[in-house]
């Protein structure tokens, strides 16, 4: 009986380990050239190089140095300044009598000890320098100087979730006290928009929306009712909103 021989099936294999071993020497000769390149590359520029990396060492080491013994101590510094002038705030609101006359100092400082001007003014860049901004901006604004209330509260930036939307409002309210309602309801609208909480966001879109009212806005006094209507039900906005939609929705219409 006849048997069937497999011929050339070793030759076949031969040839694949020539071309194995072929493509492999061509990777790692790729590999050689490259790796030398590299080589004469760094070698052509390691002064470039060297004083790059030096650089970069230099700004990373002396950013921690800033960190620890300039920011640290200015931070710590700036805090200690700033419970002074936030003393005669606290007791501006909390205390009807005399209440201009512990703004000022809250603002002017007073006995050589800083008030929030000083402070926004000397520590800016630091964390009570920012909150000095915030004072200083609520402090004039209840003294009725409108023009440094706004400025201060517009330097003044927080990620709390009232702060931010109560500076945006009181620039709000500024524009309003000074017969500007358009910006007023601008800044009331940022003010809700800032933070989504059942505090912040009705209260700001009510006010919006009684603003956007007296200057005949009626779209965008509807909007923010039924906002406060749909989003936050359990507001104390809301008890009252369907007055107010009723009332947006028959001025719209006339």
């Amino acid at each position: 009986m006849a048997t069937y021989k497999k011929t050339g099936s070793k030759a076949k294999k031969g040839q694949n380990k020539i071309e194995d071993k072929s493509t492999t020497a061509e990777v790692f000769n790729t590999l050689d050239e490259t790796a030398s390149r590299s080589e004469q590359f760094v070698i052509k520029n390691q002064n470039i190089i060297f004083i790059i990396l030096g650089l970069i060492v230099a700004a990373v080491l002396g950013y921690l140095a800033y960190q620890k013994y300039v920011k640290g101590p200015q931070e710590k510094e700036a805090a200690n300044e700033l419970a002074f002038p936030k003393a005669y705030f606290e007791d501006a609101m909390s205390n009807p009598v005399a209440v201009d006359s512990l703004l000022t100092l809250s603002l002017n400082g007073a006995d050589g000890k800083y008030g929030f001007i000083d402070i926004a003014n000397n520590y800016n860049g630091t964390k009570a320098g920012n909150l000095a901004n915030y004072y200083a901006g609520i402090s004039n604004l209840k003294l009725k100087n409108y023009k440094e209330a706004i400025e201060y509260l517009e330097k003044f930036s927080s990620n709390d979730e009232l702060l931010g939307p109560t500076a945006k409002g009181a620039i709000g309210d500024a524009f309003a006290d000074i017969n500007q309602p358009e910006d007023a309801l601008e800044y009331y609208l940022k003010a809700a928009n800032l933070r989504n909480n059942n505090f912040s966001t009705p209260f700001f879109l009510f006010k919006a929306g009684n603003t956007a009212m007296e200057i005949e806005k009626y779209s965008k006094a509807l909007d923010a009712f039924n906002r406060i209507k749909n989003e936050y039900p359990n507001s104390e906005e809301a008890k009252n909103i369907d007055i107010y939609i009723n009332k947006a929705t028959f001025a719209s219409k006339k």
